[in-house]
C-alpha cells in the first residue's frame, strides 16, 4: 500500500477499535473534523447531532454530495482481529452493551476521508464544491433526517447529486451498481402483547403472553410465503423477543421487535397490515385482557438509484474496477435516499466488495458470486470484517472518480 493508503488504513483500524452507537459518534466526528481541517475544508460539526459537513470550494460549478455513515452496532465482536473492538457502552435505553463496527461504517469513513484528500490535492482537475457528509445514526434510520432537519441544505447548499457506497460480502475489488430500486424500504415495529401474570405452577390462572408471542412468531412466517405475490419481495424478521423475569413467573406482557423490508409501497402496506392482523388475532384467540400495542419505531423509504445518473457515473466506477456488476435490488436498507429526495437530486449508491477475493476463485457469474457470499459473515455479523486490501483503495478511488465525473472542470 502507498503511504497515503497506509494512513487511511490506520484510521480505519482506529475507528474500528473505537466504535460508537448512533448519535454518540463524538470521537469519530472529532477524527473526521481533524483530517478535513488539515486538508483545507470548511468544516461544521454537530449537524443533526453528531454529523460533520466538510466543504471544499473550488471555483464555479455544481455542488456534489458524497456521504459516509459513522455509527456502529450493539454487537460483541468475534473476529479476533488485533484491532477488534472491546468497547462497552450504555445504549439509549440505559442498557450496557458491547459495540462493534459490524456493518462497515468504519471503512466508509476511511474511504471518504481518503477521497477528500485526493480531490483536495487535485483541484486543477475539477471545479465546483465538494460536500463531504459524515452522517450519524444510519443504523437507527434517523441520521439523514436529523441532518436535513438541522438545515443541511439551507446552510450548505443543495447538491446536484448524492453519491455513496456500502461495503458488502462480495469480492474486494468488485463494485455492484443497480439502477432503479436498489435498497429496500425499512420499517421497525414494536408489538407489545398483554396477558395476565400468574405463578408458574398455576398457568390456568394466567393469560400467557409468551405462548401468545410464540404463536405470533410462527404465524407471521406465512406472510411472505402465503400473502405476498410471487413476483414481489418482502422480508419479515423478528429480531427481539422480551418477556419474563424468572422461570416460575408467568409475565403479564411480551414484546416483539420486527424488521420489515419491502420494495413497493403496496407490499409494505400489505405486510404491515398482516402483522397487525395476526398480532390482534392471536391476542383475541388467547383471551388477552386488552389488544396489543403496535408502534412503528422507525421507517425510511427504499433507495432509488436514478437511471440517468447511474449511466453517467458507471464509466467512472469501471475505470476503478474491472468488474462492475448489477447485483439487482438488495434487501438491506439505507437512509441515504432521504438525502437525495430532500435535495431533489438523483442518487447513485453502489456496493463495494469487501471479502477476500480468494474465496471466489472460479466464480464467473453474479449468481455464483452471490452463492459464495452467502457462506461468508454478512453485515451485522459479529464476524464481519472487510479485508483492507484491496477494499480500502478501491473504495477511495471509486468515490474520487465518481465525484470527479460530476465536478467536471
Amino acid at each position: 500500500m502507498t503511504a497515503s493508503i497506509d494512513r487511511w488504513a490506520e484510521v480505519y483500524r482506529d475507528v474500528h477499535a473505537h466504535p460508537e452507537l448512533g448519535f454518540a459518534e463524538t470521537r469519530t466526528a472529532g477524527i473526521v473534523e481533524s483530517h478535513l481541517v488539515s486538508m483545507g475544508f470548511e468544516v461544521t460539526t454537530g449537524v443533526g447531532g453528531t454529523g460533520v459537513v466538510g466543504l471544499c470550494r473550488n471555483g464555479p460549478g455544481p455542488t456534489v454530495l458524497v456521504r459516509a455513515d459513522m455509527d456502529a452496532l450493539p454487537v460483541l465482536e468475534a473476529t479476533g482481529l488485533p484491532y477488534s473492538s472491546t468497547q462497552v457502552t450504555t445504549d439509549a435505553d440505559g442498557n450496557q452493551t458491547a459495540v462493534m463496527h459490524a456493518c462497515g461504517h468504519d471503512l466508509h469513513v476511511a474511504c471518504l476521508l481518503g477521497a477528500c484528500e485526493r480531490l483536495a490535492q487535485s483541484r486543477d482537475t475539477w471545479s465546483g464544491t465538494l460536500m463531504a457528509v459524515f452522517q450519524p445514526a444510519e443504523e437507527l434510520g434517523d441520521g439523514a433526517r436529523a441532518m436535513i432537519d438541522d438545515g443541511l441544505y439551507a446552510r450548505f447548499g443543495k447538491p446536484v447529486v448524492v453519491l455513496g457506497q456500502h461495503v458488502a460480502p462480495i469480492p474486494a475489488g468488485v463494485i455492484g451498481l443497480h439502477a432503479g430500486v436498489a435498497f429496500a424500504a425499512a420499517d421497525s415495529l414494536k408489538v407489545t402483547l398483554h396477558g395476565q401474570g400468574a405463578h408458574g405452577s398455576r398457568p390456568e390462572t394466567s393469560v400467557d403472553p409468551i405462548v401468545m408471542a410464540a404463536a405470533t412468531v410462527l404465524r407471521v412466517q406465512t406472510i411472505v410465503s402465503r400473502e405476498v405475490p410471487a413476483g414481489e419481495s418482502a422480508v419479515v424478521t423478528i429480531g427481539t423477543l422480551h418477556a419474563g423475569t424468572a422461570t416460575n413467573i408467568i409475565p403479564d406482557q411480551a414484546e416483539l421487535g420486527f424488521s420489515i423490508r419491502t420494495f413497493s409501497s403496496d407490499v409494505r402496506d400489505q405486510v404491515l397490515a398482516a402483522i397487525e392482523r395476526i398480532a390482534r388475532g392471536e391476542a383475541a384467540t388467547a383471551g388477552a385482557p386488552r389488544p396489543p400495542d403496535i408502534e412503528l419505531a422507525e421507517s425510511f423509504p427504499a433507495v432509488i438509484n436514478d437511471e440517468a445518473a447511474c449511466a453517467r457515473t458507471r464509466p467512472a466506477l469501471q475505470s476503478v474496477s474491472p468488474i462492475v456488476v448489477d447485483p439487482g435490488p438488495v434487501t438491506g436498507s439505507e437512509d441515504v435516499g432521504l438525502l437525495a429526495s430532500a435535495a431533489g437530486a438523483p442518487c447513485v449508491y453502489w456496493l463495494l466488495g469487501g471479502a477476500d477475493p480468494a474465496g471466489f476463485a472460479g466464480a464467473a457469474t453474479v449468481g455464483e458470486i452471490a452463492a459464495r457470499s452467502n457462506d461468508l459473515p454478512s453485515n451485522h455479523s459479529p464476524l464481519f470484517a472487510p479485508v483492507i486490501e484491496p477494499t480500502l483503495p478501491t473504495g477511495i478511488e471509486a468515490l474520487t472518480a465518481a465525484a470527479q465525473t460530476w465536478l467536471q472542470h
